[in-house]
C-alpha cells in the first residue's frame, strides 16, 4: 500500500469517528432533555442558536419584582423567582444547567400552582406598602402610636396632633390598622423609627396627647390656688403610674392653666346666659360709652399742622377768586359758548367746536402753526390739522363792510358746502359755515360794528 492510499484511509476513519461521537453526544443531550422534562426540574422552551438577548420591558421587570418580593414574604424558597413571574433564565443559569452532569439525581421540585403568577401580577401590595411609607415618616409613626395610646380614639388624634403633613381621619385610621396588622409595613415602619434620634424621640414624646386621667388630676388642683412647680412635681411623685413617661412639672403647669383658661377645672363653673334678659351686644356697649367721659389728649403738633394747612388753602381760595375772569375766557374759548353781545373792538368770529377766534383786525390769516410760520389763527388748537396747510387762507374786511375769504393753500375751503379752490375767493356772511379739512367753523358778524363801519365809509364816499 502505497502512502496515498494510507493517508485517504486514515482521514476516512477520522471522519467516521468524529461522526459517530457527534451522534453519541446528541443522543445524550436527548436523553438529559427527556430525563428534566420527566422530573419536571426544567421547562421545556424552544431557544436560538444565536447569541441574542430580548431586553425585558418595564412591566415585565415589575411583575419579576414583585414575585420576588412575594416569595420573600411567605417563605416558599423552594420556587424560584425568575420562574414564578415566568421570565426568561439568564445566561450563567443555562451554563449552570448545560454544565450539570446527567448521572446526578435532580430533587423534584413542587410544581407552582397554576394561579399563582396572575395572583402576583394583581397584587400591589409592595407598591402601597412603599408609596406609604415615602409619607408617613418615622416621627408620624411613633406621634401616632404614643396619641392612640393616651386617648384610645382615633378622632381625638386626627384633631389634637399635628403631623408633617395633613392626614385626614381615614388615612389616620388606615395607618394605624397598618401598624397593626400589616406585618410588612409594622416591621419597616419599627425599624425606621428603632433608628431615630435620641433627642427627636424626646420631643416627640413630649407632644403627646394628655389622657382623661391626666386631666382628671389636674383638675383637682383649685383655680384660686397658685400652683408652682414644685406643686406639679409632687403630683407626678404620687401618681407614677397615671401620667405619661415623659410629662414634666412645667408640661403640667402649662396644660394646668390652658384648663383653666377654658373653665375645665372642678371648682370651675360656665355661668349661664341670661334667659330673659337680652344679651349685650358690642354695639349696644358702644353705644353706652359716653364720650365727655374719654379724655382727649391735645397733640400741639398736630394743630399746628393743620393750622398750617387751613392757611394755605384760604390763600389758594383767594387767588383763584381773583383769577377767576381769565378762568372764565379759558371756559368760553374751550367750550365755544360765549355772551351773545360783542366787545367794541371785536369785528367778527370764526367759532369752532372747541376754540372761538376773534376777528380784532380788518385782515386775519388761518393755518397751521410752526416755530418758522406764525399765523392769526392756529387751526391745530381746534383738532387734527396734519393736513391744513401752514398758510391755507387770509379773511379781509372791505370798505363797504363785507367779508371775503381767500383761499392760500393745498386742499380746497368749503363755504356753506361750496368748495372754495387755491386761488380763489369768497364773500362771508353771518352765520356762514366754514369747512377746512374736516374742521368746521361758524362765522359770526358784529352786525352793529359793521353798520358804523359802513356808516362811515357812506359819509366818505359822497365828498
Amino acid at each position: 500500500m502505497d502512502k496515498d492510499s494510507q493517508g485517504l484511509l486514515d482521514s476516512s476513519l477520522m471522519a467516521s469517528g468524529t461522526a459517530s461521537r457527534s451522534e453519541d453526544e446528541e443522543s445524550l443531550a436527548g436523553q438529559k432533555r427527556a430525563s428534566s422534562q420527566a422530573l419536571g426540574t426544567i421547562p421545556k422552551r424552544r431557544s436560538s442558536s444565536r447569541f441574542i438577548k430580548r431586553k425585558k420591558f418595564d412591566d415585565e421587570l415589575v411583575e419579576s419584582s414583585l414575585a420576588k418580593s412575594s416569595t420573600r414574604a411567605k417563605g416558599t424558597s423552594a420556587v424560584e423567582p425568575g420562574r414564578c413571574s415566568g421570565s426568561e433564565p439568564s445566561s450563567s443559569e443555562k451554563k449552570k444547567v448545560s454544565k450539570a452532569p446527567s448521572n446526578t439525581p435532580v430533587p423534584p421540585s413542587p410544581a407552582p400552582a397554576p394561579g399563582l403568577t396572575k395572583r402576583v401580577k394583581k397584587s400591589k401590595q409592595p407598591l402601597q406598602v412603599t408609596k406609604d411609607l415615602g409619607r408617613w415618616k418615622p416621627a408620624d409613626d411613633l406621634l401616632l402610636i404614643n396619641a392612640v395610646l393616651q386617648t384610645n380614639d382615633l378622632t381625638s388624634v386626627h384633631l389634637g396632633v399635628k403631623f408633617s403633613c395633613r392626614f385626614t381621619l381615614r388615612e389616620v385610621q388606615e395607618r394605624w390598622y397598618a401598624l397593626l396588622y400589616d406585618p410588612v409595613i409594622s416591621k419597616l415602619a419599627c425599624q425606621a423609627m428603632r433608628q431615630l434620634h435620641p433627642e427627636a424621640i424626646a420631643a416627640i414624646q413630649s407632644k403627646a396627647l394628655f389622657s382623661k386621667a391626666e386631666e382628671q388630676l389636674l383638675s383637682k388642683v383649685g383655680s384660686t390656688s397658685q400652683p408652682t412647680l414644685e406643686t406639679f412635681q409632687d403630683l407626678l411623685h404620687r401618681h407614677p403610674d397615671a401620667f405619661y413617661l415623659a410629662r414634666t412639672a412645667k408640661a403640667l403647669q402649662a396644660h394646668w392653666q390652658l384648663m383653666k383658661q377654658y373653665y375645665l377645672l372642678e371648682d370651675q363653673t360656665v355661668q349661664p346666659l341670661p334667659k330673659g334678659d337680652q344679651v349685650l351686644n358690642f354695639s349696644d356697649a358702644e353705644d353706652l360709652i359716653d364720650d365727655s367721659k374719654l379724655k382727649d389728649m391735645r397733640d400741639e403738633v398736630l394743630e399746628h399742622e393743620l393750622t398750617v394747612a387751613d392757611r394755605r388753602q384760604k390763600r389758594e381760595i383767594r387767588q383763584l377768586e381773583q383769577e377767576l375772569h381769565k378762568w372764565q375766557v379759558l371756559v368760553d374759548s374751550i367750550t365755544g359758548m360765549s355772551s351773545p353781545d360783542f366787545d367794541n373792538q371785536t369785528l367778527a368770529v370764526l367759532r369752532g367746536r372747541m376754540v372761538r377766534y376773534l376777528m380784532r383786525s380788518r385782515e386775519i390769516t388761518l393755518g397751521r402753526a410752526t416755530k418758522d410760520n406764525q399765523i392769526d389763527v392756529d387751526l391745530s388748537l381746534e383738532g387734527p390739522a396734519w393736513k391744513i396747510s401752514r398758510k391755507q387762507g387770509v379773511i379781509k374786511l372791505k370798505n363797504n363792510g363785507d367779508f371775503f375769504i381767500a383761499n392760500e393753500g393745498r386742499r380746497p375751503i368749503y363755504i356753506d358746502g361750496r368748495p372754495v379752490l387755491c386761488g380763489s375767493k369768497w364773500r362771508l356772511s353771518n352765520n356762514s359755515v366754514v369747512e377746512i379739512a374736516s374742521l368746521r367753523f361758524v362765522f359770526l358778524i358784529n352786525q352793529d360794528l359793521i353798520a358804523l363801519i359802513r356808516a362811515e365809509a357812506a359819509k366818505i364816499t359822497p365828498q
